[in-house]
């Protein structure tokens, strides 16, 4: 007899009976800032492309050229038979950007998490010290481990001073930070955490997937605080400023060479495909000659952050491009959504789990490619949706 599995329906029932489901909507075009989503063209503010480079040219014809020369696949993990010459150039370059003595290049973001953290501790005397909203990824690399875990409150220092006070006596220390926050776009105080971490002999592990090409002109929240030489582990992302796909670990060679032998997630990944390697390579080089795209990202940042304020928008703690409008309720953040994408305007609602209960928001996101007649139209939507369901 099969297993009975009626539970998996029971419990999405329940999901959708609280407003919690997913269903996301199908895009039919390229993720620019105006692009086709389930047969209606819509301003997209829910994409991570902050810089609008998946579209760029020089990008697009650096896959074109690696995949006639290449092929479609690698063939193999890096490891094994699968580095190709184009792996470590994407490399060396994004080391050169970041200015660090090496990178390595993972599948993604995640799995740079999953898989390096659990090399970082080796038991019980060891502690990871974690802010207590740093992404999913970071506490499922956590998790893997059996280390001693304590979390602090919010970028809170005197908390975090406090533990490592109360851990003199482990062996590794461990501090684990997102760089900007992905659900309030705020940025944490890295300059104070390095400072906590070399008074108390500790190791700094920085997330800055979402920093990757905004702050620090581009390189992120260690050049931002001009931290170069004493963040140990920098993770970053190709998949949103950079517009390609893929996560980035930056450090010193050290670092590169622990992980490429002892983090599995890298270990036993099929590599990047080498139209992604030269996308990777490209996206950079671009950033690198055409810093234009990161003012004009902050130019839009800024005038549409200011608006919604005006307009008596909520934009909770946000500093970045991640631009929060805070709805209280998970239903009250879905409806805001769905009226949104009837004026359309692209905005997904970020509900309970992914944020706490009562903090359900619509979570807009700026883009350098949006111009700004584009987003006057979004703001009048704003304007016209919060009043409909008494947000302003």
């Amino acid at each position: 007899m099969a297993a009975d599995m009626s539970w998996m329906r029971e419990r999405y029932e329940y999901l959708q009976s609280q407003g919690l489901d997913w269903n996301p909507p199908t895009l039919e075009s390229a993720s620019e800032p105006r692009c086709m989503m389930d047969g209606k063209e819509v301003i997209m503010l829910s994409a991570n492309n902050y810089l609008n480079l998946t579209t760029h040219p020089k990008v697009i014809q650096a896959s074109i050229e690696a995949i006639e020369k290449y092929g479609a696949g690698s063939g193999s993990v890096r490891a094994i038979a699968g580095t190709l010459d184009i792996h470590l150039q994407a490399e060396k370059i994004c080391a050169e950007f970041k200015e660090v003595e090496a990178a390595l290049i993972y599948s993604a973001g995640y799995t740079v998490n999953v898989g390096l953290i659990p090399t970082l501790v080796q038991g019980p005397n060891d502690v990871i010290i974690s802010d207590e909203l740093n992404h999913g990824s970071i506490i499922d690399g956590v998790r893997l481990t059996k280390a001693s875990r304590s979390v602090y409150s919010h970028n809170d220092m005197g908390e975090l001073e406090n533990i490592l006070n109360d851990h003199k006596k482990s062996e590794r220390k461990l501090i684990i930070t997102d760089g900007v926050f992905s659900m309030d776009g705020d940025i944490a105080p890295l300059d104070e955490i390095t400072k906590l971490a070399e008074e108390h002999d500790a190791m700094i592990f920085v997330d800055d997937c979402h920093g990757e090409g905004v702050l620090g002109e581009g390189r992120g929240i260690v050049s931002h605080f001009g931290l170069q030489g004493r963040v140990n582990f920098e993770v970053g992302s190709y998949s949103k400023a950079l517009g390609v796909q893929g996560g980035i670990l930056a450090g010193s060679d050290d670092v590169r060479r622990h992980a490429l032998n002892h983090s599995r997630s890298w270990l036993l990944s099929g590599s990047q495909p080498p139209a992604v390697a030269a996308a990777q390579k490209a996206s950079i080089e671009v950033l690198m000659s055409e810093p234009e795209h990161v003012q004009k990202l902050w130019n839009n940042t800024n005038y549409f952050r200011e608006n919604l304020q005006s307009l008596g928008f909520d934009t909770g703690a946000s500093e970045t491009p991640i631009i929060p409008v805070m709805c209280g309720e998970s239903k009250k953040a879905q409806e805001m959504s769905r009226e949104l994408r009837n004026e359309g305007v692209m905005v997904g609602a970020i509900v309970f789990p992914m944020v706490a209960a009562d903090k359900a928001r619509v979570r807009a996101q700026m883009s350098a490619g949006l111009s700004r007649e584009d987003i006057d139209i979004v703001l009048s939507a704003f304007e016209k949706c919060g009043k409909k369901i008494g947000l302003v």
